[in-house]
């Protein structure tokens, strides 16, 4: 597993509820959001400033 950031309360609270409106555990619904925004976000500007450009064929902002 990759580094992981601790949440601060606030953001566990936030997606704990989130969650439970998709029905998910804590530990899907985290990828589900991440995939939701991963989808609606400025790709342009995400790779524009990417510092590592050896994974672009498998990144979540590759669209194509």
């Amino acid at each position: 597993m990759a580094y992981t950031p601790e949440l601060y309360y606030e953001y566990s609270c936030t997606l704990r509820r989130i969650a439970w409106s998709l029905k998910l555990p804590m530990t899907k619904a985290m990828p589900a959001v991440i995939d939701h925004y991963c989808k609606t976000i400025d790709t342009q500007k995400v790779c524009d400033r990417c510092r590592d450009k050896t994974k672009c064929d498998e990144c979540s902002f590759n669209h194509s």
